[in-house]
Order: structure tokens, then sequence, then C-alpha cells
């Protein structure tokens, strides 16, 4: 089976390095942010044009969606999170919820769950964002977050190389994976929800086998320096990674074959570090850079001859 990658457009505005995206309320659309404050709406259908949604102080690693309600929350490095209605593009509520930076939020059951650089978890009500719990998890920072699809298990990677895995309900540890030799950037369970895949600045990919007690299934080495993010698409059939190396991997979901590498000198990709993927589609992703842009790409499979 070959791989072809076409690069669908670049996203440019942003001032500064991008860390967040987030799916936007419709069909192509989605947010990004970073270090220049900005929060911009992009729809892929029209990639010329990005529309500025709000402006915070300081630099936005996280970014949710919550397309019922309208809002996006934000999470960044100086004053906790702020809330914004997307649709009248204006920051309604800021709340000064740690004194930390913001790495990742995840939402599920009504209730939001904060990754911060003082190691904390903050898990606050998603209506009208009021603390329900706060609970230390290590000394070091806690750099993201995964949620289980169908049992209440959160993973938390962190900079002391661990990953924990807590039950959301009761909010106890019931497990510590160790093995990483740096911090863990990045984390997502398989749409199946057989396994957990962990990235780090150890370069290392790491899979878990959920069903046995998170015990180590494989560790391949994916990139030459930081895995920065990893994402599966809608159909689970695959998985890309990104990295401090300025690369972008498409690997086969089923059996974790690595089919492409895209990057600047073979598809016109980044040439500096790329921290974030989201899919749009089936078959079609974004990823911010620090070079300031966004990039659109597809790709289709064909049989080999």
């Amino acid at each position: 089976m070959k791989i072809h990658v076409k690069k669908l457009a670049t996203l440019t505005g942003h001032t500064d390095s991008l860390y967040a995206l987030a799916p936007g309320f419709e069909t192509g659309c989605f947010f990004s942010a970073g270090s220049d404050g900005m929060i911009v709406e992009w729809n892929s259908h029209q990639p010329e044009y990005g529309k500025l949604i709000a402006r915070v102080n300081g630099t936005v690693y996280a970014l949710c969606s919550l397309p019922t309600a309208g809002i996006l929350i934000v999470g960044q490095n100086q004053q906790g999170l702020h809330c914004i209605s997307v649709p009248n593009r204006t920051l309604t509520a800021s709340f000064a919820i740690t004194s930390s930076a913001i790495f990742d939020i995840v939402y599920a059951n009504e209730q939001l769950y904060i990754a911060t650089g003082s190691g904390e978890l903050i898990v606050l009500t998603a209506q009208h964002l009021q603390t329900i719990t706060k609970q230390k998890i290590t000394d070091k920072s806690l750099r993201c977050l995964a949620l289980h699809p169908t049992l209440p298990h959160l993973a938390v990677g962190t900079s002391d190389h661990c990953t924990y895995i807590l039950d959301r309900f009761s909010m106890q540890i019931i497990a510590k994976l160790s093995g990483h030799t740096n911090s863990v950037f990045s984390a997502v369970y398989s749409p199946c929800g057989n396994y957990l895949l962990t990235g780090s600045r150890d370069a290392h990919l790491r899979i878990w086998q959920v069903n046995t007690d998170y015990q180590l299934m494989q560790s391949i080495v994916a990139h030459m320096y930081t895995i920065n993010h990893m994402a599966y698409s809608p159909d689970g059939k695959w998985l890309i990674t990104c990295s401090k190396d300025k690369s972008i991997k498409i690997w086969e979901a089923a059996n974790f074959t690595l089919r492409k590498v895209v990057d600047k000198a073979r598809h016109a990709g980044h040439g500096t570090s790329i921290n974030k993927l989201l899919w749009l589609g089936k078959r079609q992703f974004a990823a911010a850079s620090d070079d300031r842009t966004i990039s659109l790409w597809e790709f289709d499979t064909v049989a080999k001859s």
C-alpha cells in the first residue's frame, strides 16, 4: 500500500509559535492559538480567511471546544482560563484557577479536566466553571490528558517521565506507567479502547495494553526528537504523530506500521517544530508549527502493483 500526500494550503496570520488546535462548530472549521494570544477561527474550505475571535495576554497552550454551548475554553500561561462566546466573538469570563501554565483541557460528562504546570489536576463544572476538586499528581508539570472512550479512565502525562491513570469518578490513581526517560508530551487512547499511546521528549512512542493493567506492549523510536502530539483518524485506521524534528508521520493503526513521512524536503512541510495536529476529515488534517503557520494536508492510499 502506497500513500500519496497532498498539501492543500498554508494558513498565515499568526505572529508567533502555535501550540493549540481545536475542532470548530461546523464541518471543516477549527480554532488555533499560540504565543501571540490570538484565537483564530478557520474554515478549511476557505483557508485564506481566518477570523480573529478574541485575544488574550500570554501564550495559549490549550483549547477545548464546547459546541452545544457555542463556547471555546482557552487555557494559557498567566491568567488561568478564559471563556469565549464564538458566535459573538467576545471574551465572556476569565477564571484565575491557577497561577501556573495550563497545558491541556479535556471535557467529559459536563466536567472539564485541566492539566497545570504546578502538577495539579483541576476539575471544573463545564457550565459555570466552578471548581469541583483539585488533586496534586506530581511536583512536575502535567503536560497532556487523554480520556478512555468507554471506561472512566483519565490518562495524565507528566514531566516526571510517567503517565498516571486515574478513575474519573473516584479521582484515585489506579496505575502509574513508567519507562519514558523524559517528559510525556502526548497521550491518546485508541478508538477501540484497547491501547493507550504515549509520546515523549525521548522520541519514543509507547503502546500500553489497557486490558492487561496497562502492561507495555511495544516501544517504538518514532521520531528523532520530541513527540509533541498524536491523533487517531475519525475511522480509527490511521495515527499521525508530529515532532520537534519538523516531521509528521502517518502510521497504520492496526499494526503501528509507519507508512509515510511528511517533511519539508519531500512535501514542502514545516521547517521548524510541529506542535499540534487535528483531524478535519477521514483523510484530512491540520498541523500547527513554530513557524507561525498551519498546514492543511490530505492523503489517499493506493494498492501496490
